[in-house]
C-alpha cells in the first residue's frame, strides 16, 4: 500500500488536523504492513504558489522552457506522480476563514493539470486520479451542521473533479469553544478513527 499524507497546518505540533491525520495514517500502516508512506508538511514548508511565472511555465512547451521554467514544472510534476502512485491520500485540512488553508489550495493547484489528473470530454470533465481512498481530517473551531458547513463542499468537488469520489471526513469540530467543547470534539474525531477504519 502506498499512503501520501498531506498536512497542511501552520500549528506545528498543536495543529489538530495532523493530529487526527497521523492517527489515520498510523493505522492505516499497523494494519498493512509494509505500507510505504510519503509525507508533506506543507504548514512548514509550502509548496511555491500558482503565480504568473509558474503559469507561463506550465503554458511553455517542454522543449522550449527555460531552466528555470522546467525546474518549476518539475516540482508540481513530483506532487502529481505521488497522488497517481498513492493507494490511500490523507489529508489534513484545518479550517481558516471558513475555508482550506492556502498550504494546501497549493497543492490542489499543483496536481490539477488538465491532460494529467483531469481531462474534458463531450460530456463533462472527468477524473483522472481514480481508484484511491482519501481521508480528510478537518478541524475547526466552531461547529457548523453539515447543510451549513463552508469548507467540506469545496474539497469534496476538488477531491471528486480529479477522480477522488472516494472520500471520508472525519470532524474535529469546537476547537475554539473552551477546553471541555475541543475534549468533546477530539474524542469525536477518534471515535470516527476507529469506526472509519474498523
Amino acid at each position: 500500500m502506498n499512503i501520501l499524507q498531506i498536512t497542511s497546518s501552520v500549528r506545528g505540533k498543536d495543529s489538530e488536523s495532523t493530529r487526527v491525520a497521523n492517527l489515520i495514517v498510523d493505522k492505516l500502516v499497523s494494519s498493512n504492513p509494509g505500507a510505504k508512506v510519503v509525507r508533506h508538511d506543507f504548514g512548514a514548508q509550502p509548496h511555491p504558489l500558482l503565480d504568473g511565472a509558474a503559469v507561463g511555465a506550465l503554458f511553455t512547451p517542454a522543449e522550449q522552457r527555460s531552466s528555470e521554467q522546467a525546474a518549476r514544472v518539475a516540482l508540481d510534476d513530483a506532487l502529481i506522480a505521488e497522488a497517481q502512485a498513492a493507494d490511500v491520500i490523507v489529508i489534513g485540512a484545518p479550517m481558516y476563514n471558513f475555508g482550506m488553508p492556502v498550504q494546501l489550495k497549493n497543492w490542489f493547484d499543483a496536481i490539477a493539470r488538465a491532460g494529467v489528473t483531469f481531462r474534458y470530454t463531450e460530456t463533462g470533465p472527468e477524473g483522472l486520479l481514480k481508484n484511491k481512498k482519501v481521508y480528510v481530517a478537518t478541524a475547526r473551531g466552531g461547529i457548523y451542521p453539515a447543510d451549513a458547513d463552508p469548507q467540506v463542499p469545496n474539497l469534496r468537488m476538488l477531491l471528486n473533479f480529479l477522480g477522488m469520489t472516494d472520500h471520508t471526513f472525519i470532524y474535529s469540530s469546537g476547537m475554539s469553544m473552551g477546553p471541555e467543547a475541543a475534549a468533546k470534539g477530539q474524542q469525536a474525531a477518534n471515535d470516527a478513527v476507529e469506526a472509519a477504519l474498523a
